[in-house]
């Protein structure tokens, strides 16, 4: 994978091994190398953020062995959709976003201003 930057311009970094994440599953939120990849924002799930991913047909919460998806719970990251992401918070559900390991495509569904309010890593 070439080498991608974060919203903050710095070289992307890890978003989870376990569970592992990506559209690659690579652990990172690669866009890829044509940049079509949209799973860009790396979160930290909540339970009210996965209640609304399920309720807007998005379910994931419930393991899917098929596809070695072992369902998310309460914590654990994720490169979620940034469409997804921006919907969650134009619902009020979004969740908390580790910067490090948001890729800077995510900048076309959300302003880093926004993304700053959920930072998980931000001092």
């Amino acid at each position: 994978m070439m080498s991608e930057l974060n919203v903050l311009g710095e070289p992307l970094q890890s978003c989870s091994d376990e569970p592992l994440t990506g559209f690659f599953r690579d652990g990172h939120c690669h866009a890829g190398q044509d940049g079509t990849a949209r799973h860009l924002v790396c979160i930290e799930a909540s339970a009210d953020f996965l209640a609304f991913s399920k309720s807007v047909g998005n379910d994931l919460s419930t393991p899917r062995p098929e596809m070695a998806f072992p369902g998310l719970v309460p914590g654990d990251r994720w490169c979620l959709l940034a469409p997804r992401w921006a919907e969650a918070h134009r619902a009020g559900k979004a969740p908390r976003v580790v910067l490090l390991s948001t890729h800077e495509a995510a900048l076309n569904y959300t302003d880093l201003a926004t993304l700053k309010a959920y930072a998980l890593d931000l001092s």
